[in-house]
């Protein structure tokens, strides 16, 4: 699955976590992270801190690659981490 969005990052946790039959509370304890975080972050929350992220992908056994693109791939669906960075050091 490409995630070229919140939203799909949202879609395979969540799908990934029925998968595995676990519930949210189940998986924020696995992650180290709280049970609110995971419905948050499963709802889309732009804020979410990419390392309880990172946690989280790690507990449902997921991995992120970084893939580079060539300028015809990358289009106005392509994520700018560094500008959501940028967003949300500024709250």
């Amino acid at each position: 699955m490409q995630v070229r969005s919140i939203a799909d990052a949202a879609a395979a946790v969540r799908g990934r976590r029925l998968e595995l039959d676990l519930s949210q509370d189940q998986l924020g304890r696995r992650a180290g992270v709280s049970r609110k975080w995971v419905y948050e972050f499963e709802a889309g929350k732009a804020t979410a801190e990419l390392g309880h992220a990172l946690r989280v992908l790690d507990a449902l056994g997921l991995r992120l690659d970084v893939v580079t693109m060539g300028a015809r791939e990358a289009g106005p669906s392509a994520v700018d981490l560094d500008a959501l960075l940028d967003e949300h050091r500024r709250g």
